[in-house]
């Protein structure tokens, strides 16, 4: 897994490999008694029912025992090596899961980055040698592919973000410290989360959880209770003192995966649209600051020299002033609609720009300037490697 607060650092200097049931109960158990205890026992009319025996199963236990004997052989332990000179070492270790009957497997640009070779080890203990189709860092997914997938295994469905809803049941499953087949459960903790990608840029949409995933976890399923992917397993949050699940992990929400996969499949790689503008959400002080009309927006701070917004127009904040004891940069266009869709938070212009617009598309956001309304239109730019 990926710790939130050092992904960035970690990504920029080296974009090195991170880190990433069924029980029974015997009724044939002898039950002793003592004489006195026989006759009390033998004094019981015949006719009288004996009470139904105890069941130590739910619903609940019985959805997620049917869950995980259903969508478990479809989840792979993933395990990467690094070649020096005739030396083959291992170099780390991670999840993933069947995304298709031709043997494509859907895991975290991390788990496999770097690697020169991939093995996929399967539920049966028996194992694979992968290739890589593709790999995308702004959205840390990637695609391995196996040339034949051991008998029974049945791809998994990915579900629908709409029908995602804070404090719902998921489950995760994969190989947590190298421990593979691991199941645990949690609920949906917040939506909407951004999280940092391998790259400047961020991932919108993202899904926090309190289902437990640790390192090796990492590129395995979020699942609903019907066994559909909502999501890939990818960042922890720590507070910087361990490696280990503190409560609040993040999976790469299944809109980012309808995107990117595909892509990674058909072209080995994605392609993302590019506004090249830093920000965030439209907060109570530049209000007052900047004196607008409106309370809630997109607050453009920072336009990339050279980039879509900077050809276009757009300004960011052009000076800084205290307001009531804080300082504040001011200045910057705020961002209130874009082709007419309303923009009420920075997340909202991220989401729209990088899961419904497309690389030479042309936008039309609508502005507040100097107190007033306008629109500008953009043409957006596929998004580059690395900013200057």
């Amino acid at each position: 897994m990926i710790q939130k607060k050092n992904i960035q650092k970690a990504a920029l200097l080296s974009l090195v490999v991170v880190i990433l049931l069924g029980c029974g109960i015997s009724t044939n158990v002898p039950t002793w008694v003592s004489p006195t205890e026989t006759e009390e026992v033998a004094a019981v009319p015949a006719t009288q029912p004996l009470p139904p025996p105890v069941s130590l199963v739910t619903n609940e236990d019985a959805v997620l025992v049917e869950l995980y004997q259903r969508v478990n052989p479809a989840v792979v332990n993933i395990r990467t090596y690094q070649r020096l000179g005739a030396q083959v070492s291992p170099s780390g270790e991670g999840s993933g899961f069947v995304y298709d009957a031709q043997g494509h497997i859907v895991t975290n640009s991390h788990v496999v980055h770097g690697a020169d070779e991939i093995e996929v080890w399967y539920w049966d203990g028996s194992a694979s040698i992968a290739t890589l189709i593709g790999e995308d860092l702004h959205s840390d997914l990637a695609v391995i592919k196996v040339d034949q997938l051991p008998d029974g295994i049945q791809p998994l469905p990915l579900g629908d973000l709409e029908s995602v809803a804070v404090g719902q049941t998921v489950v995760a499953i994969g190989n947590p410290f190298g421990l593979g087949g691991t199941m645990t459960r949690g609920i949906v903790s917040a939506l909407g989360r951004t999280i940092p990608a391998l790259t400047q840029f961020s991932i919108p949409q993202a899904i926090q959880t309190d289902a437990p995933i640790n390192p090796g976890n990492s590129g395995g399923p979020l699942l609903n209770l019907k066994g559909e992917v909502i999501g890939v397993n990818a960042q922890i949050e720590t507070g910087g003192t361990s490696r280990t699940n503190s409560g609040i992990g993040f999976a790469i929400p299944v809109s980012v995966i309808k995107v990117a996969v595909p892509q990674l499949i058909e072209n080995g790689e994605a392609v993302w649209p590019w506004l090249g503008v830093v920000g965030g959400n439209l907060e109570p002080v530049l209000v007052e600051g900047m004196k607008l009309p409106v309370t809630r927006g997109a607050y453009i701070a920072e336009v990339v020299v050279g980039g879509p917004a900077d050809k276009a127009g757009l300004r960011g904040a052009r000076t800084e002033k205290n307001v009531n004891g804080r300082i504040v940069a001011i200045g910057g266009d705020v961002v209130i609609a874009i082709d007419g869709n309303p923009v009420t938070s920075f997340e909202d212009l991220l989401i729209y720009i990088a899961l419904k617009a497309k690389p030479g598309q042309e936008v039309t956001l609508t502005i507040i300037r100097n107190g007033q309304e306008q629109q500008i239109t953009v043409v957006l730019e596929a998004r580059p490697d690395t900013l200057e």
